[in-house]
């Protein structure tokens, strides 16, 4: 898993010896171990450059493709208009809007 994520050279190194966006990665691929069929994402390309948001969006593509379920918390909204069928914006706990892919908004 690590190696899918552009870890794979890193095996031998301690957390510390990590970047932020390399221990960001890797506690995607820990999630991602154990094969769950819900994943919960929060601010997964927060500390993340341009390529490897990339990546992580190549690769929550590629799962949900396959089936997996990905819920991602984001304050990206553009992250999430590029890689969400639906997007559930809230505010102070309410949900204010959904937007389906494509743009179609429904009633909150």
């Amino acid at each position: 898993m690590l190696e899918s994520l552009g870890l794979g050279e890193r095996l031998d190194h301690k957390p510390s010896d990590l970047s932020g966006g390399e221990q960001q990665r890797v506690a995607v691929a820990r999630a991602l171990v154990k094969e769950p069929q819900v994943l919960f994402a929060d601010e997964p390309t927060g500390n993340l450059d341009q390529e490897n948001t990339n990546q992580i969006a190549k690769l929550f593509s590629d799962l949900h493709n396959k089936g997996l379920t990905i819920v991602i918390v984001t304050h990206d909204l553009q992250f999430a208009k590029e890689n969400a069928d639906r997007i559930i914006r809230m505010d102070y706990g309410k949900i204010v809007e959904v937007i389906k892919n494509g743009g179609r908004n429904e009633s909150a």
